[in-house]
């Protein structure tokens, strides 16, 4: 080796010794995110996680300086998108919105995709389903609901809120099973979404809805339909004369639709803790706080390992209430 060589070579491992003695960390990590970011988002726009896409989007890009352009994938019932985001490079340039479908899809025998393929980086969001009738209803409580349909023969009561084997379909189902009656004791009425089911709540084609609050307010707040409880945890501030089910009949039993923040799988290490560190500034942010407190959405944290956890704990509980209504086909 050359003098010159010698000389460069020990000043450039100087250099890099200098670098790691005061903590700088090697510039690819520095670098990221260097261009735009792709947003997957598996559902259309307009809907309640394509708009909660573009506001995490927006505060990640304020964040991080980086355009975050959100992309629509529809199709299949969610597998087109979260498809997309499964099988994209996993070097922090394709991120996506992972939802509830992704622990139900599977157990549909529509994808082989389960929550194990992707690289969790933080839960955001979860809706409980809420129990809805009509106003005219001569149940005003959850228990005296719960009373009729017990009493009622298998398929007497019909309940709608979206398609046969969706998630509000499935939160019935785990209610039933939580009162110790049949799955099926309550007929499901397939429909579009939560909208045209409240729309026939209304209009007196079906004794209730299981749908979230949310989904429902406009509804509510025309004087159409009440809601008797939600199948949470906790209330909801935002609708918070509404008790939960353990407050109302002593039923521990909650679920709901969630939205979470995930990449491919293989995700270098050092741009998922990036991620997760800005997803949990734009949590924490009264940009975010504000925009879903005001359309009724639930906010709820989860760093990468407490995302991953949830997700197979939901897989578990979803493959459960398949296999009882008869719609798993794994």
């Amino acid at each position: 080796m050359s003098k010159i060589s010698r000389r460069t070579f020990a000043a450039s491992t100087a250099a890099v010794a200098a670098s790691a003695a005061f903590g700088f960390k090697p510039a690819l990590a520095q670098a990221y995110p260097a261009r735009p970011v792709t947003v997957i988002v598996p559902w259309g726009a307009g809907g309640g996680t394509d708009a909660t896409a573009r506001i995490v989007a927006a505060l990640l890009e304020k964040d991080l300086g980086q355009p975050f352009n959100v992309v629509n994938r529809t199709g299949g019932s969610g597998v087109v998108g979260h498809s997309a985001i499964a099988t994209a490079q996993p070097d922090g340039y394709t991120i996506g919105m992972l939802t509830v479908e992704i622990s139900m899809m599977h157990w549909q025998g529509l994808t082989e995709l389960t929550p194990k393929s992707y690289t969790p980086l933080a839960l955001m969001n979860e809706d409980p389903p809420g129990i809805q009738v009509s106003s005219s209803s001569p149940y005003k409580t959850v228990k005296e609901l719960a009373d009729a349909i017990k009493a009622a023969p298998p398929g007497k009561f019909k309940a709608s809120g979206t398609g046969q084997g969706g998630i509000w379909h499935l939160a019935l189902v785990g209610w039933m099973q939580a009162m110790g009656l049949p799955a099926n004791q309550v007929a499901w009425v397939p429909s579009n979404g939560a909208a045209p089911a409240m729309q026939d709540l209304a209009a007196g084609g079906l004794d209730l809805t299981t749908c979230s609050v949310p989904e429902a307010r406009a509804i509510i707040e025309a004087g159409k339909a009440r809601s008797l409880a939600i199948m949470a945890p906790a209330r909801n501030p935002v609708f918070k004369d509404v008790p939960t089910l353990k407050e109302a009949m002593g039923i521990d039993y909650a679920t709901g639709a969630w939205r979470g923040i995930g990449a491919p799988k293989g995700l270098p290490p050092e741009i998922a803790t990036k991620l997760t560190a800005a997803l949990k500034k734009v949590y924490d942010s009264a940009e975010f706080k504000d925009f879903m407190s005001n359309r009724g959405f639930g906010t709820v944290w989860g760093d990468a390992a407490q995302f991953a956890s949830f997700m197979d704990k939901g897989d578990a509980q979803m493959g459960e209430a398949m296999k009882a209504a008869g719609l798993s086909k794994a």
